[in-house]
């Protein structure tokens, strides 16, 4: 059974790929993208297999 780890993050619009693209290269896969609790900065969560 596969075990999951999981982190947050919030994103800076002006550079939303820059962001996910390092996060993907470290192994994190996107979850959702969901409005930050403020209204203005979205916040991704992403997860990846523990090792």
């Amino acid at each position: 059974m596969t075990k999951w780890e999981y982190a947050t993050l919030p994103l800076i619009i002006h550079a939303t790929k820059q962001i996910l693209d390092q996060w993907g290269d470290d192994g994190w896969e996107l979850v959702t993208v969901i409005p930050g609790p403020d209204g203005n900065a979205p916040v991704a969560y992403l997860k990846r297999p523990k090792s």
